[in-house]
């Protein structure tokens, strides 16, 4: 398939438009309707048969979301392929898409029921101190399986926590006031963890040489990033060219080898910002820049603003 024929969805806007007719400004009646301003992030949550009532024909048509989703399928059936591989999820699945991938709606029943929750990297990000990075969580790795099965009592703990999560996002009345919003949400990302890895099986997750290179090259940023900063750094890690390592991260991903690694800085300057007291000097020395200045540049140059301004706009 052609690059040009898979549709990238940027943020909860791009979702609405792309899979929804006269999507509504929020999925929730209750809200304050109190958005985030460009930058903040975002989180929305709605139940599965709302989609399916306003959902337009988009079956088999590819995209790549620039954010995050977590559904929670509690009756009905669903099948979507995520990645190069077909999934059918029944009733009592909780099913994941990850970041950049590969992404379509193949069929959903007329009778399914359940929750939709999609957040962004952002967001995420605004949550407690010292949280648990989004990529290390193994259903968003392009290596794992993306979905697990819930026994009844956990069917009825995630739809709480959903609950809960819907609930105090409602409630809150300032840009900023929703901390129990953001735990909530890594409570549902924790115990999601906690029982995909009781069921992982020993048997290793098929992909093609292609894809496993991406995951490679992927988690080897993760580990890395902070000093090693160029394309060709990974590439003798994995034994192989740099341009070849380019052209099949931009097919499998969409996007150059050099985003994940400057998305990898971005977030973890991001990070420090918000969760500590660090000065940008000391942040930019802890991420081995030469200086301040390039430090302040290269953040700016991704983000729109300096590192201060950041920090100003998102500190509690």
């Amino acid at each position: 398939m052609k690059q040009a024929e898979i549709r990238e969805l940027r943020n909860e806007q791009d979702f609405k438009e792309f899979y929804l007719k006269n999507a509504p400004a929020t999925f929730c009646e209750e809200c304050n309707n109190i958005t985030y301003v460009h930058g903040n992030g975002f989180l929305e949550i709605a139940k599965l048969e709302d989609l399916k009532k306003g959902q337009k024909p988009v079956e088999g048509k590819q995209t790549r979301r620039n954010f995050y989703s977590i559904i929670l399928l509690t009756e009905g059936e669903i099948k979507e392929s995520i990645g190069h591989k077909l999934y059918h999820f029944l009733p009592g699945t909780l099913y994941f898409i990850g970041e950049n991938q590969l992404h379509a709606i193949e069929r959903w029943s007329d009778n399914v029921k359940g929750v939709f929750c999609m957040f962004d990297a952002d967001y995420f990000l605004l949550c407690i101190k010292h949280q648990i990075k989004l990529n290390q969580f193994p259903f968003f790795q392009a290596n794992q399986e993306p979905f697990i099965k819930l026994s009844e009592r956990e069917i009825l703990m995630m739809e709480h926590l959903f609950w809960k999560l819907n609930s105090e996002k409602c409630q809150k009345t300032t840009f900023n006031d929703d901390l129990l919003t953001r735990m909530f949400l890594n409570v549902i990302l924790l115990e999601s963890e906690r029982i995909y890895n009781k069921q992982t099986s020993a048997d290793a997750f098929s992909l093609s040489r292609k894809d496993q290179l991406a995951a490679q090259f992927q988690l080897l940023v993760n580990q890395h990033f902070m000093e090693k900063k160029q394309v060709a750094d990974y590439a003798e890690l994995l034994h192989i060219h740099p341009n070849h390592l380019n052209d099949v991260i931009k097919e499998v991903t969409g996007f150059p080898a050099s985003h994940f690694i400057q998305k990898q800085l971005i977030q973890e300057a991001k990070s420090r910002l918000i969760q500590t007291s660090d000065t940008v000097s000391m942040i930019a020395m802890d991420l081995n820049f030469t200086d301040d200045s390039y430090f302040g540049r290269f953040f700016k140059k991704q983000t729109g603003v300096t590192p201060l301004q950041y920090r100003k706009n998102h500190k509690h």
